[in-house]
């Protein structure tokens, strides 16, 4: 009799157990992760743009959480997008500039990396990213070699939006990893492939990567001309700045009406409980766009290079209306899905989870933040900013909480502070830049 009892008992704990990971797999969330290129800190209205209409981004605000201290890992592109897929400074991974069209046929991301997309595949997810690579041109470096199931995009770090060819002349639209060009304006084709994504995989987990071109150059709205020919090396054409400026808005505004589709698209299909939608850019804003009130914009290591939009948004399971003033940067985005995809985070990761963050408005654990570009270094402590130009051997320091434009350097009047973080920057430096296998320009 105990024998059977003891036998019942192992079937029912084998029962429940099942049923438990069954449980678990079940409600393993989808993933929206959605890049802007080149979007100024204010270049959006729940930002406070009083001549950008972004009513659908602004949802993702008024419905979760809006981040006002998020930055990008890079101040120009590709450095960031290796950030956001390795969960690690962008120095580790030898993508510490731009991956050019002119210059870097040949470079990518190294293949022995682990994507965020090959770890949650790991938990069973289907993996699809539509638009902007740029962290390799080669076919060897394509996103189907680095996790996604499905592919379809640019490689460059930009196109003509209608012609669809890089900056060097190269014909740049893929279908998994062959050239396959298609008729459309870059924008609209990004925002219908991710939709047509959600509504196959609607059943199954899935990791959703919408890179997108908007705002970046060539500026070009649904109904300007093509210019760009394959074979030639052919830039913008010319315009005045307010016919630039008014093109920026459209192609936003653009951008927005995806948003507002995509977003749309997980609600009809019922979705919104069990997706997790996230939005950021790349860098800040460059020449066009407006980073008020911050000091200077892309390619620059003050707070308008790199301090971005960052909202995020999940049904029933993020308090809507949340202000949230955490520093957190792209590189965290890798280890937060990895944790709530129940995979753990392992110790090669430099970013932190913000699962409790997000869930719970739990604060991040103090850490010291850092960027490096070209010529140029910065430190983020707290409060406290370090700059250094590294031809000059000038420091700047700031404190962020009473100076965010950064206008008054305090390196005299705080020396302790200034020794210290001049220290941890380089020791910074000299750790993650000790196996640099690449270092594009």
């Amino acid at each position: 009799m105990m024998k059977i009892k003891y036998g019942i008992l192992i079937i029912l704990t084998f029962l429940s157990v099942t049923l438990i990971v069954a449980q678990e797999v079940s409600h393993l969330p989808n993933v929206v992760i959605i890049m802007a290129d080149d979007l100024g800190y204010a270049d959006l209205s729940c930002y406070g743009s009083e001549k950008i209409n972004t009513p659908n981004i602004d949802r993702l605000a008024e419905e979760g959480v809006l981040f006002t201290d998020f930055h990008s890992n890079g101040s120009v592109c590709s450095p960031t997008r290796a950030s956001l897929l390795t969960g690690k400074y962008q120095q580790r991974t030898g993508i510490t500039g731009v991956v050019t069209a002119h210059q870097h046929r040949d470079v990518g991301l190294s293949l022995s990396e682990v994507t965020i997309a090959e770890q949650l595949k790991k938990a069973g997810y289907v993996t699809g990213m539509f638009g902007k690579w740029h962290v390799g041109y080669s076919e060897s470096y394509n996103p189907v070699h680095q996790g996604f199931d499905e592919y379809i995009g640019y490689v460059s770090g930009n196109v003509d939006y209608h012609a669809h060819i890089d900056q060097a002349g190269y014909e740049d639209w893929w279908k998994q990893n062959t050239l396959q060009n298609e008729k459309g304006y870059t924008t609209d084709m990004i925002t219908s492939h991710a939709i047509d994504f959600i509504d196959r995989h609607k059943e199954e987990s899935f990791l959703l990567y919408i890179p997108h071109e908007a705002p970046h150059g060539p500026f070009q709205g649904r109904k300007t001309a093509a210019f760009r020919k394959i074979g030639e090396k052919i830039g913008d054409v010319k315009r005045s700045r307010e016919e630039i400026r008014l093109l920026l808005k459209e192609m936003i505004e653009v951008m927005d009406e995806g948003v507002g589709e995509i977003m749309q698209t997980i609600e009809n299909l019922d979705l919104d409980e069990k997706t997790l939608v996230f939005f950021c850019s790349d860098n800040g804003g460059a020449k066009y766009g407006d980073n008020t009130p911050l000091r200077a914009g892309k390619a620059s290591l003050y707070e308008g290079g790199h301090r971005v939009a960052g909202l995020a948004k999940w049904k029933g399971t993020i308090k809507p209306g949340t202000i949230c003033s955490e520093t957190a940067m792209t590189m965290d985005l890798w280890p937060t899905l990895s944790e709530l995809a129940g995979l753990g985070i392992p110790s090669s990761i430099d970013g932190c989870s913000l699962k409790k963050l997000l869930l719970k408005n739990e604060k991040l654990v103090e850490r010291n933040l850092f960027w490096q570009y070209r010529n140029k270094m910065a430190m983020r402590s707290g409060k406290w900013k370090l700059v250094l130009d590294t031809r000059t051997n000038l420091y700047e320091l700031y404190n962020l909480d009473v100076d965010l434009g950064e206008k008054n350097n305090l390196v005299e009047r705080y020396p302790e502070q200034f020794v210290l973080m001049k220290t941890e920057l380089k020791q910074w430096f000299e750790k993650v830049s000790k196996n640099t296998p690449i270092k594009a320009s």
